[in-house]
């Protein structure tokens, strides 16, 4: 499985501008990748106005990911802001490579410390989606500081975890610490996307990465706008799940 990771400088609160700067990023790359990851809430940054940019299943964000898979005939990772009812969620959602919404992972832990949690309702659902046979955990930013949450899908043998953050350069050893932790004591791929540049409040330095059940960084990028590529080897995944079963000892769930 190839996988391209979408490291971009988003215009604030624009979505139609982002549209286009994605769909130039990828006519311009000459990778092909089974599937395409972008980053936390990826039209619009780390916008606290959720109300303002909210959309229901028809919105703009939700139209243009199903046009888009549908186009490249690929798996769409992509955050946008979601409606329900009278409360509004950080969702990252998984559109199959015909367009079809596969699964809805709304954030379960909203940054307090950004005031997220006044605007944004927090999820209550782990959920893990499917690329053929292959299990793939889903997660947001800094739902990446509690490892509870990971040892749920280490539990279910999960082969993938993604994680899309807006994460500032100001923490962003601890961003890659904990993707590497994760990794490690889950003995999973995971992917981390982060964007570039700056917000109102923060600058962005990327380091979208993807680590491989060792602990190495089988492909990371610092400051470019790009989409980095890496090849997942599912069968060095399951050799070490087989020689270091360390998965099966686990207690304390």
């Amino acid at each position: 499985m190839k996988v391209g990771l979408i490291q971009y400088s988003p215009d604030w609160e624009n979505r139609e501008n982002n549209i286009i700067m994605i769909n130039e990023l990828i006519a311009d790359s000459k990778e092909d990748t089974d599937l395409l990851i972008l980053p936390e809430l990826t039209l619009t940054g780390f916008t606290m106005q959720s109300e303002k940019f909210a959309e229901d299943i028809d919105g703009i964000s939700t139209k243009y990911f199903i046009d888009l898979a549908q186009k490249t005939k690929k798996h769409i990772f992509a955050g946008l802001i979601e409606r329900y009812e009278d409360k509004f969620y950080n969702n990252l959602i998984h559109f199959d490579n015909y367009g079809l919404i596969t699964a809805r992972y709304r954030k379960i832990h909203p940054f307090t410390f950004a005031n997220e949690e006044q605007h944004y309702s927090a999820g209550d659902e782990t959920v893990i989606t499917k690329i053929d046979k292959i299990q793939i955990g889903l997660s947001i930013c800094y739902d990446l500081r509690f490892p509870e949450l990971y040892r749920y899908y280490a539990k279910e043998k999960v082969e993938i975890i993604i994680n899309i953050a807006n994460w500032p350069v100001k923490r962003i050893e601890h961003w890659r610490k904990l993707i590497q932790a994760r990794a490690i004591e889950n003995q999973c791929y995971f992917i981390g996307v982060n964007r570039i540049g700056k917000d109102p409040s923060l600058e962005y330095n990327g380091h979208s990465c993807v680590v491989d059940p060792m602990g190495n960084f089988i492909a990371e990028n610092e400051g470019e706008q790009k989409i980095i590529t890496a090849e997942i080897d599912f069968d060095l995944l399951y050799d070490i799940r087989q020689k270091l079963p360390f998965l099966n000892d686990i207690k304390l769930m």
